[in-house]
């Protein structure tokens, strides 16, 4: 009989804005400005555990607000303090957040979503639809195994977008 892998008891959640061509940043900030999209991922990491890549954690001032606990990945020793955990790497961050309480949302950058992707069990997806210039990308996922459990679609001033909730199909 094959073996299933159970459900972690601390779900790992990528959440994330991008373009329809992957485009998350610019010049190391976003490439877009969308009010309803900053509010829903503040709402959604709000009370979580946030693993994050050095220039996300530099660039995000509502960080701390609203429970949320930092896990930064870098290998600057300094920013570590009782409020910020610091893991060299995706494995010590993983090993660290699954001891703190809420879920784990991973929040950026590049290479964090990239080796965090295979071990998702969601995605919370702000797809901007519109082809943004950029230097850094999500990662594709469009070919593995998930299912939309949710979706939103909405607009402002400047774009069409729509938030969805994907889970991987086990």
């Amino acid at each position: 009989m094959p073996h299933r892998r159970a459900m972690p008891t601390h779900p790992i959640t990528l959440i994330v804005a991008c373009a329809e061509n992957r485009i998350i940043g610019r010049d190391a900030r976003l490439p877009f400005d969308i009010p309803e999209d900053k509010a829903w991922f503040h709402a959604k990491t709000a009370g979580h555990t946030v693993v994050l890549g050095h220039i996300c954690f530099e660039t995000w001032p509502q960080v701390f607000a609203d429970g949320r606990q930092p896990v930064v990945i870098t290998r600057d020793h300094s920013l570590a303090s009782p409020r910020v955990r610091v893991a060299d790497d995706v494995p010590a961050a993983l090993a660290i957040a699954r001891t703190m309480p809420g879920e784990i949302m991973v929040c950026g950058g590049q290479r964090i979503y990239e080796e965090f992707l295979p071990l998702a069990d969601r995605i919370l997806l702000t797809l901007v639809h519109a082809e943004i210039p950029g230097d850094t990308w999500f990662p594709e996922w469009r070919h593995l195994p998930w299912r939309e459990t949710w979706r939103q679609e909405s607009a402002d001033a400047n774009y069409r977008y729509t938030f969805s909730e994907l889970e991987r199909v086990r």
